[in-house]
């Protein structure tokens, strides 16, 4: 990869900041999430896409997608492999060109500009370190491109160093680092020139568990420290969840939500939301009957019945998904909830912090419960028990076409 692309910007003196004008540039540094309360109409975007529509010969990997990034915020583009996140990512960088649509930093439409003009920091997922420089090289390169002249750049790279906490490791060689090191030294190398906006695919991907929950709040402090305006790509749920703002949800090169961590968990627009964003139980359900209350009467595929409030296309025979998450669900010998059930403990699982406990009712229906860790009564495999959860915790999603009602 040519060496002006894998830093993929010029400072923001480049083009975006003549096109867009000095104010532009200056809101992505001096305003943080809570500006998001304002007018969007009195605001410029830090990135705006507009209808991105991109094919791959004849397969159309992003199709009419738009997105605004506020200045300071932090939204992650959340997905499984081949949902279109990191294509998406590459054209917001200039690394690839959209079939259609526009792209703007800072209000500067750059959708013709390359990529070593747009004014980003890139942090790859495999941090693409040169080996044969030191740190302080490393972070240096990108100042150095720029014709830079060594005091500043000693400063610079001082201070990028000091915000990753590597100020003592200048003279080590990447290979002398660990994951979690070199993922900082990728940072900083993204930082040092002040880009207007940081993108990041899935950096940290190859550390383990532990350390990527301690990097993952590392480097939320820090986006809140500068105040940048960042675009994060993963896979990983808790992720996205821990460290966003916002999320948007992708699939099959679509946006299915998007929305602040908790509204994407808590109240996901359809079942492939909810089944993908955490743990949920889903079943396919159809509607048996519409009572004379407004009410659903819905019946599982195995038979299991129960009664939810009305819903948009509730008809009977008609299709449709539920959803229910295991840390609402409650069990105990009796249960106060709108919707409860006799069940059998058919599994327990000891997580640490929470027990999972898988529960079979009468008609062979298995749902998964989230109780406490710390909890002294323990069920055991075997033990009757009743479930039950109330009806505003639970998802019911239209489903596709109808099923043949029971006679």
């Amino acid at each position: 990869m040519r060496p002006d692309v894998i830093e993929g910007a010029r400072t923001a003196g480049d083009a975006v900041r003549t096109a867009a004008g000095e104010s532009s540039t200056a809101m992505s540094r001096l305003h943080g999430p809570g500006d998001r309360e304002t007018s969007t109409a009195a605001r410029v975007a830090a990135v705006r896409l507009s209808r991105i529509t991109h094919r791959f010969g004849t397969f159309t990997a992003l199709d009419d997608v738009s997105l605004d990034v506020w200045p300071g915020e932090f939204v992650t583009l959340l997905g499984q492999s081949g949902s279109g996140k990191s294509t998406l990512l590459r054209i917001v960088a200039g690394l690839t060109t959209p079939s259609e649509g526009q792209v703007f930093i800072n209000g500067a439409d750059v959708s013709s500009v390359p990529a070593q003009r747009r004014g980003v920091g890139f942090v790859f997922q495999n941090y693409a370190l040169f080996p044969h420089l030191t740190v302080f090289e490393n972070i240096a390169y990108p100042l150095r491109i720029r014709s830079m002249k060594a005091p500043e750049i000693r400063e610079r790279v001082g201070e990028a160093l000091a915000r990753v906490n590597l100020h003592e490791l200048g003279d080590r060689y990447a290979t002398q680092l660990s994951g979690g090191q070199q993922q900082r030294v990728a940072v900083a190398r993204a930082l040092v020139y002040e880009p207007a906006v940081l993108l990041m695919d899935e950096p940290l991907g190859a550390l383990d568990r532990k350390l990527r929950e301690h990097m993952q709040i590392e480097l939320r402090q820090l986006q809140q420290d500068l105040r940048i305006s960042c675009i994060y790509v993963t896979h990983d749920q808790e992720e996205a969840l821990t460290m966003s703002d916002r999320i948007a949800v992708m699939q099959a090169g679509h946006i299915h939500q998007i929305g602040d961590p908790v509204t994407v968990y808590r109240h996901p627009v359809s079942s492939f939301v909810a089944d993908f964003v955490g743990s949920t139980n889903l079943f396919e359900c159809r509607v048996r009957n519409v009572c004379d209350d407004g009410a659903a009467l819905l019946t599982t595929e195995v038979g299991t019945e129960f009664r939810v409030a009305g819903f948009r296309g509730a008809a009977p025979a008609h299709a449709c998904h539920v959803t229910i998450r295991p840390e609402f669900i409650r069990l105990g010998e009796t249960v106060p909830a709108e919707i409860s059930f006799a069940a059998s403990v058919a599994k327990v699982t000891f997580v640490g912090n929470v027990i999972d406990v898988t529960c079979e009712l009468d008609t062979g229906e298995v749902i998964n419960v989230e109780i406490s860790g710390n909890t002294k009564d323990l069920v055991a495999v075997g033990d009757r028990v009743r479930i039950g959860w109330d009806c505003a915790d639970m998802g019911v999603f239209p489903g596709s076409g109808t099923r043949q009602h029971d006679q």
